[in-house]
């Protein structure tokens, strides 16, 4: 079994793929494409790593991550810092925050549990992967990784920000990001599938446009709702600890 695959993806709606990749390894697959879904089926390796089309996986990395993974046998998934190459600032693993929807981690945050990676670049076990099942195709890609990430946390899964397991990224596009400024209408849907009404209900004050999608699709929402909640293992206490 090969320890990583790499699923490659782009906000681009016809987007342009390399025809081979950036280099090769017998522990290593990669798969080039956004029908995500269809690469997690594919996939055979003991962790999978999700990542945008402008994150730059090489070797460093994923050795990194290989050091992760073997200091850290208890968590599921690692939301990795991205290197923008913008006067040294990196983006971070998001706390949910009520009104915000999301909050960044600050750049000087230790060693912690966070709700959701950026959109870039996140990386999950196979067992956890196994449980969550694929990506809501309803949602974008970027917003579809971050609702992955959350369903994971009622499959018992956890995911955690290292400051040293970092990655670059060629000129992120801030678009992508869970940000209610970027995304209100997804992101209301993504906190109402994990968190509920009541949750959400900050955020859906807060940003009244995000709930019409939720009423004119309640019904198949809540059918995703409720089979992203069955036999839930999420905590009110873990909530609070990747709340802010």
């Amino acid at each position: 079994m090969k320890q990583f695959d790499v699923i490659v993806w782009s906000h681009e709606e016809n987007p342009q793929f390399p025809s081979e990749p950036p280099f090769t390894d017998p522990a290593l697959g990669w798969f080039f494409g956004n029908d995500i879904n269809a690469s997690i089926q594919e996939s055979e390796a003991e962790w999978i790593v999700f990542a945008h089309a402008s994150a730059k996986v090489d070797r460093t990395f994923l050795n990194d991550l290989a050091q992760a993974i073997e200091s850290f046998p208890m968590v599921d998934a690692f939301a990795p810092r991205i290197a923008t190459g913008k006067d040294g600032k990196f983006l971070a693993g998001y706390l949910r925050s009520g009104r915000k929807g999301f909050s960044m981690i600050p750049d000087d945050s230790k060693l912690r549990y966070v709700a959701a990676p950026t959109p870039y670049v996140a990386a999950f076990s196979r067992r956890i992967v196994r449980l969550t099942g694929g990506f809501d195709r309803s949602l974008s890609p970027a917003m579809g990784l971050v609702d992955f990430s959350l369903r994971m946390l009622h499959a018992g899964g956890k995911m955690f920000s290292i400051p040293y397991l970092c990655i670059g990224c060629e000129s992120p596009n801030e678009l992508l990001l869970p940000t209610a400024n970027t995304n209100s209408k997804e992101l209301g849907i993504t906190l109402f599938k994990t968190f509920g009404f009541f949750g959400s209900f900050s955020f859906l004050l807060t940003h009244p446009g995000s709930i019409r999608p939720l009423w004119n699709n309640r019904k198949e929402i809540n059918e995703r709702r409720n089979s992203a909640i069955l036999l839930s293992k999420l905590k009110a206490d873990y909530i609070k600890e990747i709340s802010c």
